[in-house]
């Protein structure tokens, strides 16, 4: 049975795995062990930010929401139970949109929600 040589297919393994720590700084970009390392740690991030991202913009659409609810005399919770209870059905990424671009028609939603609240 003749020998496997494996240089091919290792040297391809190697060259991807620094493809992939291209711009890393110091022996992290060049050493084989030392990027394999960072490259993994770096996967371990990028897998948990994604989660964090959809956190983070959700609690920025909530600041957003809130300074421009709090400007017309109601706070961020009353706004979203009058907004269920008005039967108004957007999220908050396009409520956070209509207060920041379309100030007009985020007030008409306000009043929407402050008429539908118990007095």
């Amino acid at each position: 049975m003749p020998r496997i040589k494996r240089g091919v297919t290792t040297r391809q393994k190697h060259k991807r795995l620094l493809d992939q720590a291209k711009g890393y700084r110091g022996r992290r970009k060049n050493t084989i062990r030392v990027a394999r390392q960072a490259v993994e740690k770096a996967g371990q991030y990028a897998y948990r930010d994604r989660k964090v991202k959809k956190r983070s913009f959700r609690a920025l659409w909530i600041q957003r929401i809130n300074a421009a609810v709090r400007a017309e005399g109601l706070t961020y919770s009353q706004f979203m139970h009058g907004t269920k209870l008005a039967g108004i059905e957007l999220d908050r990424k396009v409520m956070a949109d209509l207060a920041m671009n379309e100030s007009a028609a985020f007030t008409a939603i306000i009043k929407q929600a402050k008429d539908a609240l118990p007095a």
